[in-house]
Order: structure tokens, then C-alpha cells, then sequence
């Protein structure tokens, strides 16, 4: 059965991020992958670790706890914080998963994501919005 995001053709106003419960059901060496956007502090640590470590996620405005996976949460508050996690002559794929990573994996479009990788906001929109999926990044 194909998905409601499946059939829609995605523009220029279309939001993507990356749907991690896709991506873990679609590649067996998605952590792997994961692994190597970490820093070298956090990618030694986590090397020794093949299945996900959770952690008890307190969310600053609620209160609210919930289990979260510990590579995810480390890449995404300290590894993608560091000033040389974007890099100018990376693949667009990987810049572009970068970003989402740096940016907590908010909602966004392809213009937005042309200003932060500086390439065109087209050339985006035909990689990411294609039937083709990479590294979970879908429309919203």
C-alpha cells in the first residue's frame, strides 16, 4: 500500500526531514552509516556498540520523558554542533542530511536547504524529492 506522501509530487514549498522509523526499516546498516557522521570523541564510543543504546529523554518545555536512541540523540546535540560538521565540497546527499542533523531535523524545504548548502534549490528538489529515498530523507 503506498503511502499518502507517496503519491504527492513535492515543490519547492514541500518540507522534507529525515524519518529515522524509515530508514531503520529500509537499511540494515543504518547505524553503521550513522556511526560515521559522529565525531572521533563519540565514534570510538560508539564503535564498541553494534545494538541501540536508549536513553530517558526529558523534553525542556514539557517535562515530558520518553526513550530515545543514544547515537541519534549524541549525533544530533553535540557531533552536528561542531564547526566543521558541514563541509563545502561534501556529496549534496550528505550535506543535505548534514543539515537536518545541525538543524534538530526541523521541517525544511528545498529553498531553505539552498541557502545552507549553497547549491540550487532545484538541483535539491529533484534529489531529495525523487521516488528514490536517501538516508530516510521524505517529504513531511
Amino acid at each position: 500500500m503506498l503511502s499518502k506522501s507517496s503519491l504527492i509530487k513535492p515543490n519547492r514549498n514541500t518540507k522534507f526531514r529525515i524519518d529515522f522509523d524509515w530508514w531503520k526499516s529500509q537499511d540494515r546498516n543504518w547505524r553503521n552509516s550513522l556511526i560515521s557522521y559522529l565525531c572521533p570523541e563519540h565514534r570510538e564510543a560508539f564503535a564498541q556498540h553494534t545494538d541501540g543504546l536508549e536513553l530517558d529523554l526529558v523534553d525542556p518545555e514539557t517535562g515530558e520523558v520518553t526513550k530515545g536512541d543514544a547515537l541519534i540523540h549524541t549525533l544530533i546535540t553535540h557531533c552536528a554542533r561542531q564547526e566543521d560538521f558541514i563541509t563545502p565540497n561534501a556529496p549534496l546527499v550528505d550535506s543535505i542530511f548534514k543539515v537536518f542533523l545541525s538543524k534538530d531535523n526541523q521541517p525544511m524545504d528545498s529553498e531553505e536547504l539552498a541557502a545552507i548548502v549553497n547549491k540550487p534549490a532545484q538541483t535539491i528538489l529533484s534529489t531529495i524529492g525523487s521516488t528514490r529515498v536517501y538516508k530516510g530523507i521524505r517529504p513531511v
